[in-house]
């Protein structure tokens, strides 16, 4: 069974009033794909987990659109009480990458347009455009650095 569908059973046992048997289903999902997915978040049945959501991480004031892909090691976080109105609000073809935190600054929400695109290990904590790409900062180059004054290109640094 699939973490998608294990979310969806536990989502329907929550909505149906039956707290411990979503709960029980919710750890029945953590133990077999190491995510917490939490039976309170408004998602739509076709979201899709990249290699099985294996260490997702979503809030239950979450709110997923419809043909959004969350790839493993994605934590979504609301940084709010579950009683609180503020939200992550992802809309409809978003594309969220491996290793990706999308977290609200506190008590507030944020929107991730339609058809973004969040990067490999990104960090969002703002609104996110529509059709925009979000990326992590960009990377540095060790390797191949001009040397600095006094050092000779040719000869490795000592220790």
């Amino acid at each position: 069974m699939s973490p998608e569908r294990l979310w969806r059973i536990s989502a329907a046992l929550r909505a149906g009033g039956h707290q411990r048997l979503a709960l029980l289903v919710k750890k029945i999902n953590s133990v077999i794909y190491h995510n917490s997915l939490a039976p309170g978040a408004s998602f739509s049945p076709d979201v899709h987990f990249g290699h099985h959501g294996f260490g997702t991480v979503i809030h239950s004031n979450v709110v997923i659109g419809r043909r959004v892909t969350i790839w493993h090691n994605v934590t979504i976080a609301v940084r709010a009480s579950t009683a609180s109105p503020h939200q992550i609000i992802i809309e409809d073809d978003v594309s969220i990458g491996a290793n990706s935190v999308i977290v609200s600054p506190y008590e507030r929400t944020i929107r991730i347009g339609r058809g973004a695109r969040i990067g490999a290990g990104a960090v969002v904590v703002n609104d996110v455009p529509a059709g925009a790409t979000v990326v992590s900062a960009p990377a540095r180059v060790i390797e191949g650095v001009p040397p600095s004054p006094g050092e000779s290109a040719d000869q490795p640094e000592e220790a």
